[in-house]
């Protein structure tokens, strides 16, 4: 039985997704939550994994951790985004197994789905047929995870649970221009556009994409809410059931941060998939829902950005 007091051991808690678990739990009045930092503990390492694992006796681990990259880094190093991150699920899925962790949740992301999924993405279209190629290692890796809890829920009746998110942003984003992804490179944008005298923004693509975005935090509800809940399938969608036009989300965000110039399309940058959203229905069916708006959710990270702003380099217009 899971209670305040039991042992939860949050992987990748310095993380947005990680921190943002860590407090949801908090703020819940549980008060025995452990993490460690990549140099205290190499995932990648089973030895370490295992003796870890032995060492705080977790009644519940949830894997937030991942090595993540855009699409230049899935491109360049296939074999390190399939390799270590099956090593780190793996190791983690294993000791929880073979330690007698009672329960295991593993998060993902939406880029498991096939590239041409029918909308919106249900659970049943995982390996329908053939992913993305600039992410297929990664997701292949998380593919992996996903049936490996499966199958221990199959084989040990053991309640391993995979959620899986839709695009997420929030505090603690990544907001390095090289790395991130679209929604906190355009708070940045706008942000240091904003501050230029009002400079052009200049965005990739046509804004004719389709995307859905979710609050970390409200990610991270839906973790405490597997936590509190014994889940009745081995795999969830998570998100907002929402989704709104590229241009539709750069004109919010300009609106929120008072950038007054003007906004330039370039369309000759690639657009990407045309469309992601995802079906939420199964966990809407159990009693979860998101509860933050996007410009409420935008605005709390750009509050964030702004207090820590100091830690971002600058970036010349």
């Amino acid at each position: 039985m899971i209670n305040f007091n039991s042992t939860i051991y949050i992987a990748g808690h310095n993380g947005m997704v990680g921190s943002a678990i860590w407090r949801a739990l908090s703020a819940k009045g549980y008060t025995n939550l452990f993490g460690a930092t990549s140099k205290e503990l190499d995932l990648r390492n089973q030895e370490e994994v295992n003796d870890f694992v032995r060492k705080i006796k977790p009644k519940v681990v949830i894997d937030a951790a991942a090595k993540v990259g855009g699409i230049l880094a899935n491109n360049n190093f296939p074999y390190p985004f399939l390799m270590e991150n099956m090593q780190i699920q793996n190791n983690l899925i294993d000791s929880a197994h073979r330690l007698g962790v009672e329960k295991f949740i593993f998060l993902g992301s939406s880029c498991i789905y096939p590239k041409f999924a029918p909308q919106p993405l249900k659970e049943e279209h995982l390996l329908t047929d053939s992913l993305e190629p600039t992410n297929e290692m990664y997701a292949l890796a998380k593919i992996a995870g996903v049936k490996a809890c499966q199958a221990l829920r199959k084989q040990f009746d053991k309640d391993f649970v995979s959620l899986m998110p839709t695009n997420l942003y929030g505090i603690h984003d990544n907001f390095d221009l090289t790395s991130s992804h679209v929604l906190p490179a355009m708070i940045r944008k706008f942000h240091e556009a904003k501050l230029n005298n009002n400079a052009v923004v200049i965005l990739w693509g046509s804004g004719t994409p389709m995307r859905e975005f979710l609050f970390v935090d409200d990610m991270a509800q839906a973790v405490v809410f597997a936590l509190e809940n014994k889940l009745p399938d081995y795999l969830y969608n998570v998100g907002t059931g929402e989704d709104l036009t590229i241009k539709q989300l750069a004109i919010t965000i300009q609106k929120i941060i008072g950038h007054q110039g003007e906004i330039i399309w370039d369309d000759t940058k690639p657009d990407g998939t045309p469309r992601k959203l995802m079906d939420i229905s199964k966990m809407h069916a159990l009693g979860w829902k998101h509860q933050t708006n996007l410009e409420e959710g935008i605005t709390k990270t750009y509050k964030w950005f702004l207090e820590n702003s100091n830690n971002f380099k600058e970036v010349k217009m």
